[in-house]
């Protein structure tokens, strides 16, 4: 595992998006297309906007995101609605996007739809990019949830996931783990320093259910890079 530490975010996103770039002009260059999957929150807007800039062939570039809240796609928590304002702007514009929100009334009614809708990225995701809260959740897998089992079951051959937090509003649908450990390169994107503790929890042994961001930090199948910036 890689793990980074910068003085400022700016410094951050500036390394970050340079190298999100490169790896997809490259999986572009090499296999004639390329896949984003990018988390919510406020922590990568600066980066979608970096990335939205970004000098590349965007139109074979398929953009889906980790997780998301089971509200409408215009509502202000809305994971598709940070994406369609901050990242599928100027040139990004001509990226596919797959979103998870269906009309269905729940997630785990919508699990088949989106499901066969994923089949669309690329075999292996060029980059997918994660954020961790102080719960020690990451994507969707969140510490407690009923179904955090089938979300984490690497056996288990779904891509994406319905689970319903105890502590988090919203129920969700997310990315598997089997799904997200299909990427050539898995990043950590983490501000703050509340997350700090949090993080060196999870380098330490102990239950992934506990702290279910281990899932992702504790594997050796994909390269795992943690950015943080206070």
């Amino acid at each position: 595992m890689e793990r980074l530490e910068f003085d400022s975010r700016d410094a951050l996103t500036e390394k970050l998006a340079g190298e999100v770039i490169a790896r997809l002009k490259k999986a572009i260059e090499d296999k004639g297309e390329a896949g984003l999957a990018v988390s919510g929150g406020r922590t990568p807007v600066d980066l979608f906007k970096a990335l939205s800039e970004a000098d590349l062939d965007w139109s074979k570039v398929t953009i889906t995101l980790v997780d998301e809240r089971w509200v409408a796609p215009d509502h202000d928590d809305s994971n598709e609605k940070l994406v369609r304002t901050h990242l599928l702007q100027n040139k990004a514009a001509a990226a596919t996007f797959i979103p998870h929100k269906t009309a269905a009334e729940s997630p785990f009614e919508a699990e088949v739809e989106v499901n066969k809708a994923l089949a669309a990225l690329p075999e292996e995701i060029t980059v997918t990019l994660l954020g961790m809260g102080e719960d020690g959740h990451t994507a969707s897998f969140f510490p407690g949830a009923e179904t955090l089992h089938k979300a984490l079951d690497t056996k288990h051959h779904a891509d994406c996931c319905a689970v319903v937090p105890k502590t988090a509003p919203h129920p969700r649908m997310t990315l598997t783990l089997k799904r997200i450990l299909r990427s050539q390169w898995i990043v950590l994107h983490l501000t703050g320093d509340g997350k700090k503790p949090v993080l060196q929890q999870a380098l330490e042994d102990g239950p992934v259910e506990e702290l279910p961001v281990r899932s992702v930090l504790k594997q050796s199948l994909t390269p795992v890079s943690v950015y943080w910036a206070g």
